[in-house]
Protein backbone atom coordinates (compact mmCIF):
# COMPACT_ATOMS: atom_id res chain seq x y z
CA UNK A 1 0.00 0.00 0.00
CA UNK A 2 1.50 3.03 -0.57
CA UNK A 3 1.03 6.71 1.28
CA UNK A 4 -1.18 7.92 -1.63
CA UNK A 5 -3.75 4.53 -0.81
CA UNK A 6 -3.17 5.34 2.81
CA UNK A 7 -4.77 8.73 3.07
CA UNK A 8 -7.76 8.14 0.49
CA UNK A 9 -8.35 5.30 3.11
CA UNK A 10 -8.00 7.45 6.18
CA UNK A 11 -11.68 9.25 6.99
CA UNK A 12 -11.80 12.87 6.86
CA UNK A 13 -11.89 14.73 10.61
CA UNK A 14 -12.42 18.65 8.77
CA UNK A 15 -13.81 19.06 5.67
CA UNK A 16 -13.53 22.85 6.36
CA UNK A 17 -15.81 25.53 4.70
CA UNK A 18 -17.22 24.82 1.48
CA UNK A 19 -18.91 26.47 -1.36
CA UNK A 20 -22.18 27.96 -0.62
CA UNK A 21 -24.45 26.22 -2.96
CA UNK A 22 -28.15 27.80 -1.96
CA UNK A 23 -29.53 30.36 0.48
CA UNK A 24 -29.94 28.16 3.40
CA UNK A 25 -25.98 27.33 3.35
CA UNK A 26 -25.74 31.02 3.31
CA UNK A 27 -27.61 31.64 5.97
CA UNK A 28 -26.16 28.88 7.98
CA UNK A 29 -22.98 30.75 7.61
CA UNK A 30 -23.89 33.89 8.19
CA UNK A 31 -25.56 32.89 11.27
CA UNK A 32 -22.16 31.48 12.87
CA UNK A 33 -20.30 34.68 11.92
CA UNK A 34 -22.38 36.84 14.62
CA UNK A 35 -22.93 40.41 14.22
CA UNK A 36 -20.84 43.25 12.99
CA UNK A 37 -19.11 46.29 14.88
CA UNK A 38 -21.55 48.40 12.62
CA UNK A 39 -24.86 46.52 13.20
CA UNK A 40 -23.64 46.39 17.29
CA UNK A 41 -23.18 50.48 16.95
CA UNK A 42 -26.53 50.82 14.84
CA UNK A 43 -27.99 49.03 17.76
CA UNK A 44 -26.59 51.61 20.85
CA UNK A 45 -27.44 54.48 19.05
CA UNK A 46 -31.18 53.52 18.66
CA UNK A 47 -30.97 52.33 22.20
CA UNK A 48 -29.91 55.37 23.80
CA UNK A 49 -32.32 57.59 21.44
CA UNK A 50 -34.96 55.23 23.29
CA UNK A 51 -33.32 56.28 26.47
CA UNK A 52 -32.98 60.04 25.69
CA UNK A 53 -36.61 60.23 24.70
CA UNK A 54 -38.08 58.06 27.20
CA UNK A 55 -36.12 59.19 30.84
CA UNK A 56 -37.30 62.12 31.07
CA UNK A 57 -41.04 61.38 31.13
CA UNK A 58 -40.45 58.55 33.15
CA UNK A 59 -38.69 60.84 35.91
CA UNK A 60 -41.43 63.38 35.02
CA UNK A 61 -43.69 60.55 36.22
CA UNK A 62 -41.63 60.41 39.38
CA UNK A 63 -42.29 63.47 40.31
CA UNK A 64 -45.54 64.32 39.99
CA UNK A 65 -46.16 60.95 42.04
CA UNK A 66 -44.18 62.20 44.90
CA UNK A 67 -46.15 65.52 45.25
CA UNK A 68 -49.64 63.47 45.33
CA UNK A 69 -48.02 61.23 47.68
CA UNK A 70 -47.49 64.16 50.16
CA UNK A 71 -51.18 65.81 49.20
CA UNK A 72 -52.00 62.56 51.01
CA UNK A 73 -49.89 62.29 53.62
CA UNK A 74 -50.99 66.05 54.44
CA UNK A 75 -54.89 64.47 53.88
CA UNK A 76 -54.03 62.00 56.59
CA UNK A 77 -52.16 64.13 59.14
CA UNK A 78 -54.73 66.62 58.45
CA UNK A 79 -57.42 63.76 59.39
CA UNK A 80 -55.20 62.74 62.82
CA UNK A 81 -54.85 66.37 64.00
CA UNK A 82 -58.58 66.69 63.68
CA UNK A 83 -59.13 63.41 65.41
CA UNK A 84 -56.70 65.06 68.15
CA UNK A 85 -58.69 68.00 68.26
CA UNK A 86 -62.16 66.33 68.80
CA UNK A 87 -60.38 64.54 71.66
CA UNK A 88 -58.53 67.45 73.50
CA UNK A 89 -60.16 70.24 72.27
CA UNK A 90 -57.21 72.12 70.19
CA UNK A 91 -55.12 71.25 68.16
CA UNK A 92 -51.43 70.77 68.95
CA UNK A 93 -49.09 73.67 69.91
CA UNK A 94 -45.80 74.28 67.51
CA UNK A 95 -44.01 73.11 69.80
CA UNK A 96 -45.87 69.30 70.67
CA UNK A 97 -45.63 69.19 67.00
CA UNK A 98 -47.24 66.01 65.04
CA UNK A 99 -45.17 64.01 67.69
CA UNK A 100 -48.23 64.66 69.78
CA UNK A 101 -50.47 62.10 67.32
CA UNK A 102 -48.02 59.75 68.42
CA UNK A 103 -46.81 60.33 72.50
CA UNK A 104 -49.50 62.34 74.50
CA UNK A 105 -47.86 65.53 75.52
CA UNK A 106 -49.70 65.65 78.83
CA UNK A 107 -53.38 66.33 78.01
CA UNK A 108 -55.59 65.17 80.37
CA UNK A 109 -58.36 63.84 77.45
CA UNK A 110 -55.44 62.48 74.98
CA UNK A 111 -57.13 59.64 73.24
CA UNK A 112 -54.48 58.44 70.93
CA UNK A 113 -52.00 57.30 69.12
CA UNK A 114 -53.62 58.99 66.43
CA UNK A 115 -50.93 57.57 63.72
CA UNK A 116 -50.93 53.80 63.53
CA UNK A 117 -47.51 54.66 62.77
CA UNK A 118 -44.59 57.27 63.31
CA UNK A 119 -44.97 60.24 61.24
CA UNK A 120 -43.61 59.73 57.83
CA UNK A 121 -41.43 61.86 56.23
CA UNK A 122 -42.40 63.80 53.14
CA UNK A 123 -41.60 62.04 49.96
CA UNK A 124 -38.75 63.61 49.68
CA UNK A 125 -37.39 62.57 52.97
CA UNK A 126 -37.89 65.83 54.71
CA UNK A 127 -39.78 66.39 58.20
CA UNK A 128 -43.58 68.37 57.24
CA UNK A 129 -43.45 71.42 58.88
CA UNK A 130 -46.11 72.31 61.13
CA UNK A 131 -47.76 75.72 62.69
CA UNK A 132 -50.64 76.01 64.92
CA UNK A 133 -52.03 78.40 65.09
CA UNK A 134 -51.11 78.90 61.62
CA UNK A 135 -51.28 81.73 59.34
CA UNK A 136 -53.67 80.22 57.06
CA UNK A 137 -56.54 78.50 59.53
CA UNK A 138 -56.01 76.96 62.70
CA UNK A 139 -52.68 74.88 61.67
CA UNK A 140 -50.42 75.06 58.73
CA UNK A 141 -49.38 71.70 57.51
CA UNK A 142 -46.93 71.86 53.98
CA UNK A 143 -44.26 70.36 52.85
CA UNK A 144 -40.89 71.99 51.19
CA UNK A 145 -41.06 70.02 47.84
CA UNK A 146 -38.39 68.90 45.94
CA UNK A 147 -35.89 71.47 46.55
CA UNK A 148 -36.22 71.64 50.20
CA UNK A 149 -36.89 75.24 50.57
CA UNK A 150 -39.78 77.78 50.49
CA UNK A 151 -42.13 78.92 47.51
CA UNK A 152 -40.86 77.15 44.25
CA UNK A 153 -42.29 75.60 41.11
CA UNK A 154 -43.29 72.57 39.68
CA UNK A 155 -41.96 69.54 41.52
CA UNK A 156 -40.02 71.98 43.77
CA UNK A 157 -43.00 74.00 45.11
CA UNK A 158 -44.80 73.62 48.40
CA UNK A 159 -47.17 71.11 48.99
CA UNK A 160 -50.01 72.56 51.70
CA UNK A 161 -52.70 71.49 53.52
CA UNK A 162 -54.79 74.97 52.91
CA UNK A 163 -55.39 74.74 49.32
Amino acid sequence: MNSRSLLQARPARHQGWKKPQDGKDRLQKRSLRGFTLIELLIVMVILGLLAALVAPKMFQKVGASKVKAAKAQIALLGTALDAYRLDVGRYPTTEEGLQALRVNPGADTWDGPYLPKDVPKDPWGRDYVYRSPGQHGDYDLYSLGADGQEGGEGENADVVSWQ
